[in-house]
């Protein structure tokens, strides 16, 4: 593989995490519901993404089948119910701790790999998923003073919780999609989400104001449409270790953000669980081996 392809490969990849990254800020400064802030999305993403196909010459019978169309409504409710229950982590469980925390979806992708696929799990994988637990336990163990506020912070986390494992399963079910393009895939999920949302957006409290509008088509246009082409764009020309390596830039981003815009404080121990996440969740996606591979001589 060229230099070059990889350079340019990590470029888009980086550009797409940053844009990721600032996904949780574009949700809560909106100031709508989930379902409002979902449904807007899938309405300026789909515009955006139908551009896309049509330019790349998409729109081919040859690439449509009502197998393909099944599998696709299937993980366009897998990923439009994963966006609503992430959208609505952040308000409760902060952008931090529900990113943090929605980076358990490689061991569930894992594990529903095993299921589905019959994949082996490895030693090194188990030791990593308890890394990941007792980090989870640690984001959960928070003080009574956070609590108080009616059981918020606990629903937040389990929402992002419900939220990796849906991404899991729309991973699964892409996986059987091999040959029909990326980006027809995602502008398929996104008109459905226009559907199936339609009946649950909140118009009798639709943004008051235009800078809230620019945010909900900001998230829509390029932190959906843009970095759909970007992440797909990178994927096709990065090793897989690269591109699991760079997809860190978008939690760490995230923290930042919260931190900066919001002035999100964690405590000690909300710290050291998120960091123990993401390092889990690091090894499972780099495959770091924490436990020796067995050696076997001959007889």
């Amino acid at each position: 593989m060229a230099s070059s392809e990889i350079r340019r490969g990590a470029a888009e990849m980086t550009v797409a995490m940053l844009m990721s990254g600032a996904i949780g800020w574009l949700v809560v400064s909106s100031r709508q519901s989930s379902e409002n802030v979902v449904f807007f999305r899938c309405v300026f993403g789909s515009a955006t993404l139908a551009i896309v196909c049509a330019a790349l010459g998409l729109f081919r019978r040859d690439l449509f089948s009502w197998r393909m169309l099944g599998l696709t409504a299937l993980g366009s409710a897998a990923i439009v119910a994963n966006w609503i229950l992430l959208f609505a982590a952040y308000s409760r469980a902060s952008i931090s701790m529900a990113t943090a925390v929605y980076n358990t979806q490689p061991f569930m992708l894992v594990a529903l790999g095993a299921v589905v696929f019959r994949e082996r799990i490895t030693a090194s994988v188990v030791a990593w998923l308890l890394v990941a637990f007792v980090g989870l336990v640690l984001v959960v163990k928070v003080e009574p003073a956070v609590l108080a506020v009616p059981g918020e912070y606990l629903e937040g986390v389990a929402f992002a919780v419900g939220a990796a494992f849906l991404y899991a399963v729309s991973s699964i079910i892409t996986k059987h999609l091999k040959g029909t393009p990326p980006h027809l895939i995602a502008l398929i999920q996104v008109g459905l989400g226009v559907v199936m949302l339609a009946p649950f957006v909140h118009f009798d409290a639709l943004p008051a104001s235009g800078s809230q509008w620019v945010k909900l088509a900001t998230l829509g246009v390029v932190n959906t449409g843009v970095m759909y082409v970007l992440l797909y764009g990178a994927i096709q020309k990065l090793p897989t270790a690269m591109t699991g390596a760079l997809s860190f830039i978008y939690p760490v981003v995230a923290i930042i953000v919260d931190r900066v815009a919001f002035g999100q404080k964690l405590a000690w121990v909300q710290v050291v669980g998120a960091v123990l996440i993401l390092l889990a969740a690091a090894g499972v996606n780099l495959g770091w081996r924490i436990v020796p591979q067995r050696r076997y001589s001959a007889p």
